[in-house]
């Protein structure tokens, strides 16, 4: 797929994504990075990088809202902010050392042990 039907495509990976993160608090990385592979044909490590870049607005919009319904716990914001400051470059420089074959399983085993968590709990 390339050209408008891929942008097209990529604006509706975004919308899902959005709606996903303001509904779920999940979005980024479980809905845009497979999609981003399956549709842009981008690599593991791009998709990984590029879902990153985009998320930045689309958590600054969710916050918003939520910010404005009073629903955000500003002292747990601050200190997974701080502590996610730290680990994303740690995690960013493992990626780009590992293969694209580890990434994905890693990915995968990721996305279902977290789905399993929440279904048992």
């Amino acid at each position: 797929m390339t050209g408008v039907r891929q942008d097209v495509a990529l604006g509706a990976v975004g919308l899902l994504a959005g709606a996903l993160s303001g509904l779920l608090g999940v979005g980024g990385g479980v809905v845009m990075v497979p999609l981003m592979v399956a549709v842009a044909r981008l690599s593991q490590h791009y998709a990984h990088a590029t879902s990153l870049a985009a998320i930045l607005p689309i958590a600054a919009v969710a916050a918003a809202r939520f910010g404005i319904d009073e629903e955000i716990h500003y002292g747990i914001a601050a200190l997974l902010a701080l502590g996610s400051l730290a680990g994303a470059p740690l995690g960013a420089r493992a990626m780009a050392a590992i293969s694209e074959a580890t990434l994905k399983i890693a990915f995968g085993v990721l996305v279902v042990s977290v789905g399993m968590s929440m279904v048992l709990r």
